[in-house]
């Protein structure tokens, strides 16, 4: 194995600005994309590329949390379009972010809490009945 690489599975910050990227990797051998994995959960396999997320996704879940927080905030579970889901964010009402509803990335590191944080791509038109 050559030295360059040997860390081939580790995310490298340097890769890309980390306020303006979430880095994940994918799978060589059978083409998975993760977030912060040692393995492929698939395959298992360890060789594992860096690549740059574009950004986009769509919210798989989002529950409000109450505690440790001077206000209620939403932690949402956001498949990105990659095929990865990631921890983070959305940003607006807690109780207006719903399942599908699509999102953008931000900035990939909030200073207060280090997770991503997402904008709603469209705005909610929802009826209220």
């Amino acid at each position: 194995m050559a030295a360059g690489s040997a860390a081939a599975g580790v995310l490298d910050p340097a890769a890309a600005d980390s306020k303006d990227a979430i880095l994940f990797q994918r799978c060589t051998w059978c083409g998975t994309a993760m977030y912060h994995r040692l393995l492929c959960p698939v395959c298992q396999g360890s060789e594992l590329r860096t690549e740059r997320s574009e950004g986009a996704g769509t919210v798989r879940h989002s529950t409000v949390v109450h505690r440790n927080t001077p206000a209620a905030r939403n932690v949402s579970l956001i498949e990105m379009a990659e095929g990865f889901v990631v921890r983070g964010r959305v940003m607006g009402p807690p109780v207006g972010i719903h399942s599908g509803d699509r999102v953008r990335l931000s900035t990939a590191k909030d200073p207060v809490r280090g997770e991503p944080v997402f904008q709603l791509i469209d705005e909610p038109y929802r009826a209220w009945t």
